[in-house]
């Protein structure tokens, strides 16, 4: 990847750029220019598809990409929230140049307290001249669970009181109050808003009554790119492999480790599999779930546990007799040691921790598989970068009955095999079964040239902003 270029707005505010050495209101081409307002780390979902997304307008407009400082965004210390508050203040400054603006929200990339989240957007949405969100998490407005509220104060637990009540206001800020201001912006200047499936569509429509409503799932490569990763990606890339046998099925899961991920029903999974099946696992735990002093992840602890990695039969029958039984002795001869110190299901030998990858190796990672399996548990989320890449990639795609992915497979249809979340028997029963598509001979329907064409009608030149109109192919959600 390219190294970013930092231009030094002040000794303590660099601000970080892409696409052009300077803000400009067009480029020297004529171009009407676009800034995008998005995380940029490349180990980041989001960050992943601004970048493919750069590439994708780079021909329509002249981008430059902002960069969220996550250090001092996220910072909660007094000092920090003043910084990361006047690092938005230089953002918008710069942004009032530029011909359009394109937010990429996810709520906690702004802060971590609503209120700083909510004070930085409504700045961001008043700098931009034009302005399009894209809501990567949509936030649902729940009303205030009073009963709970009075449960709670009644046997004096007032902590859980409190919680009750700023969870509400929480949501109530970051769901309806953001509509409020999106609505009133709308009325003076353009403002239009981008989701990933047609749930949050109407929820944006019909609930929050906003206009200028786009919808389109993720889309990061094109077919050429995508059969250039194909054409070269190998098993000899990854050292990791080399002692992997030749004829060995493998079998992929992709993203940061985390429980909502479900990576452990694919573990359980294994074990009902042939032993040539071998699992790898890309991926690494988030940043911000490093913690001081902490001997090793608790998912990371969970996962080891499914496999029975370092387990013998001897451990797991004194761990079961702790509680219910005197200490255990057993004395073994020679015959018997093997037997009781290798516990039979062990995986140690058929999972493999990939890492967290570059970009171009985790691709190259969904390529060299014969499966990828997206294992998710149902958190509210509105899409995922790696189960669009892996339909791009022409990967076979196994995935759990979310609603994400329930709501991506009607954008994409007869690309998906879909089992019951949690479910690894199962998963493991459709992974030995041929395909129910085939991956290699698809075409989306929905792909960065849709995509693209999304962004230009969310973003239209402002002396042309109705010429601008999405060419997608209609959508039937019967």
């Amino acid at each position: 990847m390219t190294s970013l270029e930092f231009e030094a707005t002040s000794p303590l505010f660099p601000r970080a750029t892409r696409g052009a050495a300077r803000p400009q209101a067009a480029g020297r081409s004529g171009r009407a220019s676009l800034a995008i307002i998005s995380v940029f780390d490349e180990l980041c979902g989001i960050a992943a598809y601004t970048q493919s997304l750069q590439k994708q307008l780079s021909e329509s407009y002249e981008v430059t990409v902002f960069e969220l400082d996550q250090y001092l965004l996220r910072a909660t210390h007094r000092t920090l929230r003043q910084m990361a508050d006047q690092h938005i203040k230089q953002i918008c400054r710069d942004i009032a140049s530029f011909d359009a603006v394109n937010l990429q929200l996810e709520h906690g990339t702004l802060g971590r307290r609503p209120v700083d989240i909510y004070r930085r957007f409504s700045s961001i949405l008043a700098a931009a001249p034009q302005l399009s969100v894209t809501f990567h998490t949509m936030i649902a407005s729940t009303g205030f669970d009073f009963a709970a509220w009075l449960r709670a104060a009644a046997r004096l637990r007032f902590g859980a009181a409190m919680r009750i009540k700023s969870e509400y206001v929480r949501r109530n800020l970051l769901s309806v109050g953001i509509a409020r201001r999106l609505r009133r912006a709308q009325r003076s200047k353009h403002v239009a808003l981008i989701v990933h499936n047609r749930r949050d569509l109407r929820q944006m429509q019909y609930v929050y009554k906003l206009r200028n409503v786009h919808d389109h799932p993720l889309s990061f490569l094109g077919p050429a790119e995508a059969r250039e990763i194909r054409s070269t990606a190998a098993r000899a890339r990854f050292p990791l492999l080399d002692a992997v046998p030749e004829d060995a099925r493998l079998v992929g899961v992709f993203g940061f480790l985390g429980r909502y991920k479900g990576f452990d029903t694919v573990v359980r999974a294994m074990q009902h599999l042939p032993p040539h099946y071998h699992l790898l696992i890309f991926g690494g735990v988030h940043p911000n779930e490093i913690h001081p002093q902490q001997p090793i992840n608790p998912y990371v602890a969970t996962l080891l546990d499914a496999a029975y990695v370092d387990t013998n039969l001897f451990e797991r029958l004194k761990t079961g007799a702790e509680e219910t039984a005197p200490a255990l002795s057993l004395a073994l001869d020679a015959s018997l040691r093997d037997v009781l110190t290798a516990h039979p299901r062990d995986l140690s030998g058929r999972i493999h921790f990939m890492g967290a990858l570059s970009r171009g190796d985790f691709l190259a990672g969904m390529a060299v598989c014969d499966t990828v399996v997206m294992p998710y548990l149902e958190v509210g989320q509105s899409a995922s970068g790696p189960i669009s890449q892996a339909l791009e990639l022409g990967c076979r795609t196994l995935a759990s009955r979310t609603q994400t992915f329930l709501q991506l497979g009607r954008y994409h249809r007869d690309t998906i095999e879909f089992f019951d979340i949690g479910n690894h028997l199962e998963l493991a029963a459709r992974i030995v079964a041929r395909p129910q598509f085939d991956p290699r001979e698809r075409l989306l329907a929905y792909n960065v040239e849709t995509n693209k064409a999304t962004y230009l009608a969310a973003n239209p030149k402002p002396s042309e902003a109705a010429a601008f109109a999405p060419r997608r192919p209609a959508l039937s959600f019967k």
